[in-house]
């Protein structure tokens, strides 16, 4: 049975306090773990979620921040300390490249693990395969940022009835999806469309055109808060987002399931955050980010 699920690791903006570390995402998709932005403690904080380093297939950064990317060091190191079996690839913005470097040699360890390079330069497609197509966009930053987008290919779901009307079963309901047809029957015939799952992954910005066509029609989307609404000046001087404008931008663009993440240290109520994105119009799901909770991506419509 595939797993999909979204595991908070660390949810603190520029300072951790004592009930957040900084940042750090694992999201389960399948058989593969995608790392996000994995700040200082991230190892630690990975064996107190029951993540190991074997479930990690892919490592995105967003911006070269410390809060986002000084784990690095350590999580790379531990990956090759496990031996994981796997290649893993790491994607960055390319204009960082100094800084993944520094960070990938930080301290002498014995390299075991294949480990691919491939730093992002502008918007467009990372990878592409069977479980998903993985794709960035530049978001607005003081330093270069990039977000992340998850998107299932869709499909078909077989319908039991219809197949039953069309007197298809066992071994042919298999030959059906794969050839199309059958005897004169149309997959069309005997299945509905299923639409993909997206997911999106949205870090330090403000608001910019990469911001909406990241979160447009995500199951789930994740994108910083950094700030309350009465904060807003101060969120656009530094680069971020308030709680308010992360849950228009879900509610404008259709998504499901909203997490709120990356907190400043000032805030000391964190059911704020989901007040004012209410306020917002937001009516989804919404998931006010805690360190070590567990995220389950919606269940397809």
């Amino acid at each position: 049975m595939s797993v999909r699920e979204f595991v908070v690791l660390g949810t603190a903006s520029q300072v951790p306090t004592r009930h957040r570390n900084h940042n750090g995402y694992l999201l389960r998709w399948d058989g593969e773990g995608i790392l996000f932005d994995p700040g200082e403690g991230t190892q630690r904080q990975m064996l107190r979620a029951g993540v190991a380093a074997h479930d990690i297939n892919r490592i995105c950064i967003t911006h070269f921040h410390g809060d986002h990317s000084l784990g690095l060091a350590g999580v790379i190191q531990r990956i090759n300390l496990d031996r994981v079996p796997h290649p893993v690839t790491a994607h960055y913005p390319a204009s960082g490249q100094k800084f993944f470097d520094r960070l990938r040699y930080a301290t002498a360890y014995r390299e075991t693990v294949e480990l691919q390079e491939e730093p992002v330069a502008a918007d467009g497609i990372l990878a592409q395969g069977p479980p998903y197509v993985l794709e960035t966009r530049k978001l607005s930053h003081p330093v270069e940022s990039f977000g992340y987008r998850l998107s299932e290919p869709d499909g078909r779901r077989m319908v039991p009835e219809l197949l039953a009307r069309h007197g298809i079963k066992g071994p042919d309901v298999g030959r059906i999806q794969r050839e199309g047809r059958l005897d004169g029957v149309t997959l069309d015939e005997v299945s509905e469309h299923r639409p993909g799952q997206r997911f999106a992954f949205v870090m330090d910005t403000r608001l910019c055109p990469g911001v909406d066509e990241l979160a447009e029609g995500c199951d789930m989307l994740v994108i910083e808060s950094t700030f309350l609404d009465e904060d807003v000046q101060l969120a656009a001087d530094h680069g971020h987002l308030t709680a308010g404008q992360a849950a228009r931008v879900a509610r404008d663009a259709g998504v499901r399931h909203l997490v709120l993440t990356h907190f400043s240290q000032r805030y000391g109520d964190p059911s704020e955050f989901e007040r004012q994105a209410r306020a917002a119009g937001f009516e989804g799901e919404l998931t006010v980010a805690a360190d070590l909770v567990r995220v389950a991506l919606p269940k397809r419509p």
